[in-house]
């Protein structure tokens, strides 16, 4: 069969979904949690569809997944109030317990949220179409990631038990909550990155009011019992429904006092403004890139178009990691043309759950016809869709455009594709893609392919200076989350990783005292009787 026709004939008929994959599907979402209690909603609810489509006589029909409630500022109002009373000034339950019985709550949510394993993988299988083997992925390295919090915090709470003397002041510097935090996670990765905010925020002592994303939103309701039950009341709060209606009006308030994004900087900016104390307000924000890989001429070619497929298409590029342009020095361009173009043809695709499967359909309502505007506008100005068959569309499936020559009057040169469109271009001087790097809005990551180390050392000192992290001879990145993940300017405020994201939401606060004999009597007294959680020497194993 001919690979356009492949395409084509990608979708299923109804009938020929596995039937274990479609237990409680449609998935009717009623619930939302405020103030420590699931509340049942009977008004409007969102359809959500599926990337996925089912043939039909008629053609490709939309596969419904589910609803979840369209709530209201009214809801999102109570939802904020609940948080604010559970922080209390830093008075209540939560901010004050001990950082081993918050532990001790997080590794109950950990057990509570690994029994729902199968119906959230599913659940965020269909709602985006990421392959049933990646959803699964993501929900194992999300309990990776707690569990590597949960470590971390203890070796933090190690180091912050011990008391210091400097200038004949005691003193313990220990780390403490900030206050109400709002998270609002990126479709793509809807369980994993809203988590990497959520429970080092949590964890810190924090309450949350949480929003999960548009595509990604039902995957939360098996866990709305967990979070329920294990943590205090209004300490988590999850609201569903339209942000462009709920956020508005809690940024408003000015009760929030950190916003946990990962979105793009347009929305970011725009609920920055919103805050009447924007100095009261930290922000921890994941956002948009457009990382560059650079190809050099003495580059292992089948490494380098190996790790360009994959930082360029995993998860179908959908991903601010990915490598979004390709530079590719003169003397080698036909030759990783070829290579690439060819890989690229030869990956498979077709629906989330069959196995081995590497390019599903997109998960954003228009996505296809934006994809195919950037296409046709880099054809226009003398481009070409080097690929056979590449643009093909077929319902929410798009197949890879490999574009070349690109240059920059070109939209693809600029724009954050977010999609499998892979725009390339060869350079002579390697002061164009420093170039590039220096005039783009986003400093993320690039990946530079070569094996002259003196060539890898020249660039590697600037472009530290321009990204945040640069791979040699490796894809653009997220992981380990040990490390630090981050970026420059509209692409990160705030670092995550394990370590750093407990940071990001506390901050340093310490007691501190004159070193004369009676401050180190009390001081001794009130550690020996256990009669301060913050001023305390507990060695947590």
């Amino acid at each position: 069969m001919e690979l356009a026709e492949k395409i084509n004939n990608m979708f299923p008929r109804a009938g020929e979904i596995p039937e274990a994959l479609l237990k409680d599907i449609p998935f009717i979402q009623k619930g939302y949690l405020i103030n420590g209690e699931i509340h049942v909603w009977e008004g409007p609810r969102q359809e959500v569809r599926s990337p996925v489509r089912t043939v039909e006589d008629a053609g490709l029909k939309p596969f419904v997944v589910g609803e979840y409630p369209l709530l209201t500022e009214v809801e999102a109002l109570q939802a904020l109030e609940a948080a604010t009373a559970a922080y209390d000034h830093g008075q209540g339950v939560w901010p004050t317990l001990s950082v081993a019985d918050r532990i001790d709550h997080m590794e109950r949510f950990i057990f509570r949220m690994m029994e729902e394993k199968d119906r959230v993988v599913r659940l965020l299988m269909w709602e985006i179409g990421k392959s049933l083997e990646n959803s699964t992925k993501e929900f194992d390295r999300t309990i990776q990631y707690m569990n590597d919090t949960l470590a971390a915090l203890k070796d933090l709470d190690h180091i912050s038990s011990r008391f210091s003397i400097e200038e004949n002041i005691i003193a313990q510097i220990r780390r403490a909550p900030l206050g109400v935090v709002l998270c609002m996670g990126p479709f793509n990765y809807p369980l994993n990155e809203t988590l990497t905010t959520l429970i080092p925020a949590l964890i810190m002592g924090n309450t949350v009011v949480l929003k999960p994303p548009k595509h990604g939103a039902l995957l939360y309701a098996p866990l709305l019992s967990a979070f329920c039950e294990v943590f205090p009341k209004g300490v988590m709060n999850i609201i569903y429904g339209e942000g462009r209606k709920l956020v508005p009006p809690l940024m408003a308030s000015g009760k929030i006092n950190v916003l946990g994004l990962i979105g793009t900087s347009r929305t970011a900016n725009a609920l920055k403004k919103q805050h009447p104390h924007p100095n009261r307000l930290r922000c921890v924000l994941g956002l948009e890139a457009k990382n560059p890989a650079i190809v050099l001429k003495d580059a292992n070619l089948d490494r380098a178009v190996g790790e360009c497929v994959l930082g360029s298409l995993s998860f179908n590029g959908q991903r601010c990691t990915a490598i979004k342009i390709i530079f590719v020095e003169s003397a080698i361009a036909d030759a990783f043309l070829d290579h690439f173009t060819a890989a690229v043809n030869g990956l498979s695709f077709g629906m989330p759950w069959q196995e081995g499967v590497f390019l599903t359909p997109v998960a954003e309502k228009g996505k296809t016809d934006y994809l195919t505007e950037l296409v046709s506008d880099a054809v226009v100005q003398g481009a070409k869709v080097v690929n056979p068959s590449g643009a093909t569309v077929c319902g929410s499936f798009f197949f890879p455009a490999v574009l070349y020559p690109v240059h920059s009057n070109m939209r693809v040169y600029h724009e954050e594709q977010f999609g499998p469109v892979i725009p390339i271009l060869a350079f002579d001087g390697i002061k164009e893609p420093i170039e590039y790097m220096i005039n783009s809005n986003y400093g993320q990551q690039v990946s530079i392919f070569g094996t002259d180390p003196d060539r890898i050392a020249h660039l590697i000192d600037p472009l530290v200076n321009q990204v945040c992290r640069v791979n040699i001879n490796s894809q653009c990145q997220r992981g380990p989350d040990t490390f630090p993940f981050t970026g420059r300017k509209d692409s990160a405020e705030g670092t995550l990783s394990v370590s750093d994201a407990l940071r990001v939401f506390s901050i340093r606060t310490l007691v501190a005292a004159k070193d004369t004999d009676a401050n180190k009597k009390m001081i001794t007294r009130i550690v020996q009787d256990h009669k301060s959680k913050f001023l305390a020497t507990d060695f947590i194993l």
